[in-house]
């Protein structure tokens, strides 16, 4: 997995690419949300447009990303969910823990 990250209107849009599957993908993406918690910036949206597989590993990821955000007063969103992510979000009922947005700009928005 390839990770980006930008800032647009006072939120961090983090642009996964590829596959999350564990490993080295759980460090990256764990070590990158303490790095914005530390700066005060505790809204996030991952754009998954770019996923083209996750799995169970993955969605840890996810889960791990939202409690810890969470429990520094702050949000984790989705954006662009692709039809096989929503797919393993709606088997595992994690469709009702994540917001989840059509667009980055709908997500954006969704922080006001």
């Amino acid at each position: 997995m390839k990770l980006t990250d930008r800032e647009q209107d006072g939120v961090v849009v983090l642009e996964p690419k590829g596959k999350i599957m564990g490993g080295p993908d759980a460090t990256l993406l764990h070590d990158k949300l303490y790095e914005f918690i530390q700066q005060g910036r505790t809204k996030v949206v991952i754009d998954l447009s770019r996923i083209e597989w996750m799995n169970s590993t993955g969605l840890g990821i996810l889960i791990q990303g939202y409690t810890t955000l969470r429990n520094s007063d702050g949000q984790l969103k989705l954006a662009k969910v692709t039809d096989k992510i929503q797919s393993l979000l709606t088997i595992t009922k994690l469709v009702s823990v994540f917001d989840a947005y059509d667009t980055v700009e709908d997500a954006i928005a969704s922080f006001n």
